[in-house]
């Protein structure tokens, strides 16, 4: 875990429903209808969930505001979150779709925001796909509280599976710009959308990994500055082809252990008992960090620079793997 974990919370589930056959909407409150935590724009909670194994695990939701009013998240009664069913992961959006209903119970850790939206004058280009889009609404709502310039692109596959598209539609106007896949026949034009970005626009981005790398690849090939492109990926990492299983020995305690296939590093190292240090579990935040002394790395973060990922000596362990069979980590 992080070195400043947050306080944890029971809360309970006053309303669960779905959205769309993909998407389920929660509403979070404390038993006794008091305040929670303030939190701003950008912002998510990590809930405790249950996975088929019995096992506990923790996940990460984007807090939602759609009210543009500066106080709206000083000291909420309720947190809202919207969670996308995935079928093929470890169980843990099954849990928070079928395992929940309204009066459950559910321990969460207060709200961090490693997604801020800056304040001031320069207007904020947000792009969102799919549920992506959900510390966006609160990025939108900030801004038009604070009467700030704001436009949202918005992609989905289709209407249908777009949550939360009448809160934006009264919250932006003509401020929203919408993408469907169905109704154009193609992704989004993200080589179009800069096209019409100012200068001094700043660009915040949640989505899925494709997306995600589109916009970025599009925006380093224009020269713009990390510093005006902000992300975060919804996403936890996914087997890619070519995957295998390899060994990770530990230097100061010479214990060797095997990462599977479908594994990260990571949870290899949790699974056997270790204690590493780590947060967003997506190779965003970097806590993870890990000097490496042997072995050939396959780098997929967004943290490291080009040349820290060439000169192959520290790596993310919650994304990143071995090229190889062997890594040697100096832990």
């Amino acid at each position: 875990m992080s070195h400043d974990t947050p306080a944890t919370l029971q809360l309970r589930v006053a309303e669960a429903r779905s959205l769309n056959p993909l998407i389920r909407m929660l509403r979070l409150a404390a038993d006794n209808g008091s305040p929670l935590p303030g939190f701003s724009a950008g912002a998510h909670i990590r809930v405790q969930v249950s996975l088929p194994d019995g096992q506990k695990d923790w996940r990460h939701y984007s807090l939602i505001n759609s009210q543009a009013r500066a106080d709206a998240t000083e000291a909420p009664r309720e947190y809202l979150i919207a969670v996308r069913r995935e079928d093929d992961g470890r169980g843990g959006s099954r849990f928070m779709h079928e395992g929940l209903q309204a009066g459950d119970s559910l321990l969460i850790e207060a709200p961090k925001n490693d997604f801020p939206v800056h304040a001031g004058g320069a207007r904020a280009v947000l792009i969102a796909g799919g549920i992506g889009v959900t510390p966006l609404v609160s990025m939108a709502a900030c801004r038009k509280a604070a009467s700030a310039p704001v436009r949202m692109h918005y992609a989905g596959r289709s209407r249908e599976l777009m949550a939360f598209l009448p809160e934006l539609q009264q919250l932006l106007g003509e401020d929203l710009r919408l993408h469907t896949d169905a109704e154009a026949g193609a992704p989004l034009d993200i080589a179009a959308l800069l096209d019409d970005c100012a200068s001094d626009d700043q660009l915040y981005v949640c989505g899925p990994k494709v997306m995600l790398d589109a916009v970025l690849a599009a925006t380093q090939a224009r020269g713009w500055t990390h510093e005006r492109v902000h992300f975060e990926l919804f996403t936890t990492p996914a087997l890619e082809e070519g995957d295998h299983p390899f060994d990770v020995v530990l230097a100061q305690s010479g214990q060797t252990y095997t990462v599977a296939a479908d594994q990260t590093i990571l949870d290899c190292l949790i699974e056997h008992g270790c204690d590493p240090m780590y947060d967003c579990k997506r190779g965003e935040c970097g806590v993870c960090a890990t000097p490496v002394m042997e072995g050939e790395i396959d780098h997929r973060d967004y943290v490291l620079t080009t040349r820290e990922k060439a000169e192959g000596n520290v790596m993310q362990i919650c994304i990143s793997r071995c090229k190889g069979k062997r890594l040697v980590l100096d832990i």
